[in-house]
């Protein structure tokens, strides 16, 4: 999948919007009217750890309504917030990422976490369009 900004998801209609892990990876999948499948993640490659954490809002208020906001802010976090082990490296970098959808039903936060060793990313993306059969 391919990387994209967050406001590709704007004006869309969502058919459904559900966490999943079915790419492996923690995440939000969204599936649009028009048969695009989209997903908020973090595209794992090495000695780095991201999550979602929280949801704030419920994710069904994105579906069958135009998102009007999607947008994606990160706050440097602190290493010592890290998961306890068996992670295999030690963190020294984390990274919040503040995901968030708006639509005229509802507004959702989804909160992610990252740490790394300090050389891989932390941040949560927007991956997409793939095709599915709707």
């Amino acid at each position: 999948m391919k990387h994209y900004n967050m406001s590709s998801l704007v004006g869309k209609t969502m058919l459904s919007a559900f966490r999943t892990s079915a790419h492996g990876e923690d995440g939000i999948e969204f599936r649009t009217e028009t048969g695009e499948l989209w997903v908020v993640m973090h595209a794992q490659s090495c000695c780095e750890n991201v999550t979602i954490e929280d949801i704030t809002g419920d994710l069904q208020d994105l579906v069958g309504a135009p998102i009007v906001m999607a947008e994606c802010v990160t706050k440097d976090g602190n290493a010592a917030d890290a998961p306890p082990p068996p992670l295999s490296y030690s963190p020294e970098s984390s990274t919040w990422s503040f995901c968030k959808f708006a639509t005229a039903k509802g507004y959702v936060t989804v909160r992610f976490f990252g740490t790394s060793n300090g050389y891989y990313g932390e941040t949560a993306d927007l991956f997409g369009p793939e095709r599915y059969d709707a």
